[in-house]
């Protein structure tokens, strides 16, 4: 299993995130290969060890690094990237594991 996390902090949030997270839904979670799909906002807490800096967190889950590359480089995947994330992004975090 691998997972891909990406953090995201958006320009304008007031703005920007609705606008990542409709093409993200729009367009990611039905990509081949993508066995899990979570996307959201990032939401207030108490908790000290909670970074509260960032804007929409991404989780997608896959079956293999074959799987995620694959992904990476979909039309779905580069559609988000150039028209719903760049213009809207301020900071991008990417974490990707395996288990």
């Amino acid at each position: 299993m691998v997972s891909h996390v990406v953090i995201i902090w958006a320009k304008d949030p007031s703005t920007n995130v609705s606008i990542i997270l409709e093409g993200a839904a729009k367009l990611l979670e039905d990509i081949p290969g993508v066995e899990a799909f979570h996307a959201g906002q990032m939401y207030p807490t108490d908790r000290p060890v909670v970074d509260k800096s960032y804007h929409i967190a991404l989780n997608m889950q896959f079956q293999s690094v074959d799987d995620l590359n694959t992904y990476q480089k979909h039309p779905q995947h580069v559609d988000f990237v150039e028209n719903y994330l760049k213009p809207n992004l301020e900071k991008l975090l990417v974490y990707d594991f395996t288990s």
